[in-house]
């Protein structure tokens, strides 16, 4: 293998037989910085554009800004026999930090670490570090208030210290795409044959990390421009003058805009260089930088060990706080979270290993043993299995994501896979939605919808879920949002969501509120319902069984939040019913089991289905076999009364007053109030404020009465609802709950004797205390409480004492037994155990 001249002069000298060129490592671009604007990508058909060299383990020699040492020794075991010479003039490179020389025959690439550097070779982690011969540094000062926009940059703009790798990442993005764009009109400028890639080393043990990219790179003046004047971008430069060009036909995708993105290295760094060379210059500059500095240096490289062909390198010393970004687990980590679709490659500098069998000499006691033995067979040597450990570059992101390929082109399979890995889970996902939005607003997205809930289902009070994940030109922004992309009861659906015109702030962590937003909103929100719809279709009913269980709530909410898509909700939403109590109907069944005759839907609010089914108001409806919906789930009442109606079909409570059912006649009416109008005043006069009237009764038939609500007020259930509430208003529930209306059945024969007892003797006491009992009794058979439950449970034992008074005692003589049977007789005429038959009714 043969190595570039490290000279200025052949830094660009490509070697006749490429697949032998060993190159320099790839520098780092900052010309161009952080983001807002993203623009549409050029496609340019280059060679090698995203190639992986063929050894990737072959690594260029450091320029950094050091000292170099002898190297160290190399251990001669290495799995990689037939890609290394076994010249001695051949050399082997591990590292951008330090470099080694193989000896004949030894292609080992176990590492000897030296004071945390690799290769044995020794740097000085200072930017000072140049030799006598280098030219002095030229001082420039920055120009703007760099002391407080500094610190503004370093302590406000940015909420998360680990988006600086981000930052600087979609920096070099940048700088790559650049060079990728320029190379068309001028195609010199990649003549060194540099593959088009970003490369990360790190030095744990002295906090140091090295980023570099084989981009554009920059001269002297670019330096003073963009890294000299803070705010300033390279970037919005170069798309300017895209734009104004007539022949670019389109826009360089490319991040940077407000200038900031280079400085957020400062988050995590007390000291920055800057080392970086333009195909358009012969020379090389390096650029150092301070946090806590008001000025820069720029100086001109001279060190042949520290020259690259083309391109920038970033070298960060860390804080001693922030040291912890130095590992290289912990890089890897950020690489994958932020940039893991950016469209050149990312290497990242990894330990691996590798096993093989080494021998193990034998014990001199069993050694001895066996020349004893002179039967024993020669015994094989013995071995055992050992890991080599070795440094080499690995390759972090995926340059393709699974959103931009052609979704006839994707499998279920890589759908659920992309699923698992994104979003860390283990099943696959009941629904998944790819698509692309084109006019207004242009996004790529997909969408899932989760197999089961979260544990504790605290979703559908928290709308910051992390479901959703949105990249910008492939860069990963944010993953927490407060209802800008997706509603609150929609923050189950998981997702990416790509676009290049969504407006961000400077630092690029917050979506800002726009016409762009909402309208993705919308689309997005179209898009779940979509996809939930399609799992309501489905063949396989269980799969949407398997869905309402875990997310038919949130549906319910969007019933209460979101009134423009009550159209989308009303068909996904599954109840019960008095025809159907073991599997839930949709509103669609309903309508289309509904009789000729019946104008609304029917529904009763409980708190179970056993309670819904045995509720008084239930009993004429089911004579006439009409279909009435259970809302047995706290939430449903509240949904449906949000909803009002559905194909034109108004949703209506049985247990509110004023129900027709289509029976109502007019004759009929009117005869009863003739017979019971006297008896209805007379309960009201007894029962006073707590109802607001009695009323004849079209809706019981075998119940003697029930409490009904009033049109507007709470029903039973839902003031049983606000009553367990922890923050309650008590205030309001006299208010909503003030009208209740008491509903007699007239064909029952406890109504008939209270209407005789009210024509013969309306002040009897006996009477009297009956309309109480009844009333305590209708109140627990229509779903309220009884305000004082010690009361009514005296009453009820009472009247059973009267009821089974001397019923099984044994009569002392004979004629004692005709002496009990006029008070037998007078107890059935005053039908009090009548009251306590109909309390057991419910």
């Amino acid at each position: 293998m043969e190595i570039v001249n490290a000279s200025p002069e052949a830094s660009s000298t490509r070697l006749q037989n490429p697949t032998k060129t060993l190159e320099r490592p790839n520098p780092h671009f900052i010309y161009l910085v952080s983001e807002q604007k993203v623009y549409q990508s050029l496609h340019f058909q280059l060679p090698a554009m995203h190639r992986l060299s063929r050894r990737s383990i072959a690594v260029l020699r450091t320029t950094g800004a050091a000292r170099r040492t002898a190297p160290a020794p190399i251990t001669p075991a290495s799995p990689f026999n037939d890609s290394v010479g076994q010249n001695d003039a051949k050399l082997r490179w591990y590292s951008v930090l330090a470099s080694g020389r193989s000896d004949a025959g030894r292609n080992s690439t176990q590492l000897n670490l030296r004071n945390g550097l690799l290769l044995g070779n020794r740097y000085e982690s200072t930017a000072a570090a140049s030799d006598a011969s280098d030219p002095p540094a030229e001082k420039f000062e920055y120009q703007a208030e760099v002391s407080r926009l500094m610190d503004l940059i370093v302590h406000s703009l940015y909420s998360n210290k680990e988006v600086f790798l981000r930052e600087l990442i979609s920096n070099a993005s940048d700088a790559l795409d650049k060079l990728r764009f320029l190379s068309v009109t001028e195609p010199q400028l990649l003549k060194d044959g540099l593959d088009l890639d970003i490369r990360i080393q790190t030095d744990k043990d002295n906090g140091i990390i090295h980023l570099t990219d084989s981009g554009i790179g920059m001269t002297r003046q670019e330096l003073v421009d963009c890294l000299g004047t803070i705010a300033q971008s390279g970037t919005a430069k170069f798309l300017k003058a895209v734009k104004e060009s007539k022949d670019s036909g389109a826009d360089s995708n490319l991040i940077g805009q407000f200038g900031v993105g280079f400085y957020s290295a400062f988050l995590v760094s007390d000291r920055v260089v800057v080392s970086t060379k333009s195909p358009k210059s012969d020379k090389q500059y390096v650029w150092e930088g301070k946090a806590d500095a008001s000025s820069y240096t720029i100086r001109e490289e001279t060190d042949p060990e520290k020259l690259i062909p083309r391109g920038t390198r970033l070298t960060l010393y860390l804080k001693r706080d922030d040291k912890d970004f130095a590992h290289p687990e912990r890089v890897q980590k950020l690489v994958k979270n932020y940039s893991q679709f950016v469209s050149f490659p990312i290497y990242t500098w990894q330990e691996k290993g590798y096993t093989k069998e080494v021998e193990v000499e034998e014990d001199p006691a069993e050694a001895k043993k066996d020349e004893q033995d002179e039967k024993a067979e020669q015994k094989k040597k013995k071995t055992k299995t050992v890991v080599e450990r070795y440094w080499d570059w690995e390759q972090t992101n995926e340059t393709q994501p699974i959103w931009l390929r052609n979704p006839k082109e994707v499998s279920t399979e890589e759908y659920n896979e992309f699923y698992k890995k994104a979003f860390n889970e283990y099943l696959d996902p009941l629904a998944s939605s790819h698509f692309t939005t084109e006019g207004e607003v242009e996004f790529r997205s997909i969408l899932y919808v989760p197999a089961i809930a979260p544990m504790g289902k605290e979703d559908i009070v928290n709308p910051k879920t992390k479901n959703i994940r949105l990249y910008v030109k492939r860069v990963f922004i944010s993953d927490d949002f407060d209802g800008e992309l997706f509603p609150r009861y929609l923050s189950f659906v998981k997702g990416v969501v790509d676009s290049n015109d969504l407006p961000l702030n400077v630092s690029r962590e917050i979506l800002q509120e726009s016409r762009i937003v909402r309208i993705m909103r919308k689309r997005l929100v179209r898009k779940a319902f979509d996809m939930i719809l399609g799992i309501s279709l489905s063949e396989n009913r269980e799969d949407y069984e398997k869905f309402w269980e875990n997310f038919g709530k949130h549906l319910k909410l969007g019933c209460i939040e979101d009134r423009e898509n009550h159209k989308r909700l009303a068909p996904l939403l599954r109840f019960f019913s008095s025809q159907s109590e073991n599997e839930m109907i949709s509103l669609d069944e309903y309508v289309e089991n509904m009789k000729l005759e019946q104008k609304d839907i029917y529904y009763i609010a409980s708190d179970s289905v056993t309670s819904a089914r045995n509720t008084p108001f239930l009993e004429k409806l089911l004579e006439k076999d009409l279909e009435v919906l259970f809302l047995v789930d706290p939430i449903d009442e509240v949904a449906i009364t949000n909803l009002k109606s559905y194909k034109e079909k108004n949703f209506v409570d049985i247990s509110k007053e004023d129900l027709d059912i289509g029976d109502k006649s007019e004759e009929k009416e009117k005869e009863m109030k003739q017979e019971f109008g006297q008896t209805c005043d007379w309960i009201k006069k007894r029962l006073g404020d707590k109802v607001a009237s009695v009323q004849i009764s079209n809706r019981l038939s075998t119940s003697p009465c029930v409490l009904v609500s009033g049109k507007f007020g709470w029903s039973a259930n839902m003031e049983r609802l606000m009553k367990a509430q922890a923050v309650g208003d008590t205030s309001s529930l006299d208010f909503m709950r003030g009208r209740r209306v008491f509903e007699i059945n007239p064909e029952h024969p406890i109504i008939k004797n209270l209407n005789a007892a009210c024509k013969s003797g309306p002040d009897d006491e006996e009477a009297l205390r009956a309309i109480d009992l009844l009333y305590d009794t209708a109140l627990i058979s229509s779903g309220f409480t009884p305000e004082n439950p010690a009361q009514l449970g005296g009453k009820i034992y009472e009247m059973m004492g009267m009821a089974l008074s001397g019923k099984w005692a044994s009569p002392d003589a004979g004629s004692q037994v005709p002496a009990a049977e006029p008070n037998n007789t007078q107890t059935l005429e005053a039908e009090v155990v009548e009251p306590v038959e109909a309390g057991n009714q419910k």
